[in-house]
């Protein structure tokens, strides 16, 4: 299985989603089985690492994101990934713009396709404080627990 996380400019929302998602599958049955990645739609922050503020809040996790480097979303991730799973609304529609006709069903809400809000967006914490970005990971860890429990259930 290889899951691709994707937000606007891969510094924020989905850096922290994919360190999440690879701490949870890695203290699961699941390790080593699946893959996680990220990018952004856009590609402003290419060859970057995550925002301090991303890093720091996921440090105070247990969980470096440090490592990551921004980019942008490619023609071959639509290939390369089996569920490309978008930060929000427009992340999605943007994706879909993108995907091949016969690829556009892999792109799906994060938070909906891990069943944990159907709908509902990650909210974007760049322009906001360290609450924010608190937030932002909460929903995401919660999200990575939700993924496991989904693909440990088939």
């Amino acid at each position: 299985m290889k899951l691709l996380v994707v937000c606007l400019g891969n510094i924020c929302r989905s850096p922290m989603a994919e360190g999440a998602l690879r701490a949870q599958i890695a203290r699961s049955p699941l390790a080593g089985r699946v893959e996680v990645d990220s990018a952004g739609t856009g590609d402003w922050h290419a060859g970057q690492p995550p925002d301090r503020r991303a890093i720091a809040c996921a440090r105070r996790y247990g969980v470096d994101i440090s490592g990551l480097r921004a980019r942008q979303l490619v023609a071959a991730d639509f290939e390369r990934f089996d569920w490309l799973l978008c930060a929000d609304l427009q992340n999605l529609r943007d994706v879909r713009q993108l995907a091949p006709p016969q690829a556009r069903h892999k792109a799906v809400l994060l938070l909906e396709w891990a069943g944990i809000a159907a709908g509902s967006p990650v909210p974007d914490p760049y322009t906001g404080g360290s609450e924010d970005f608190e937030r932002t990971w909460r929903l995401v860890d919660s999200a990575a627990s939700a993924v496991v429990a989904r693909l440990l259930a088939g």
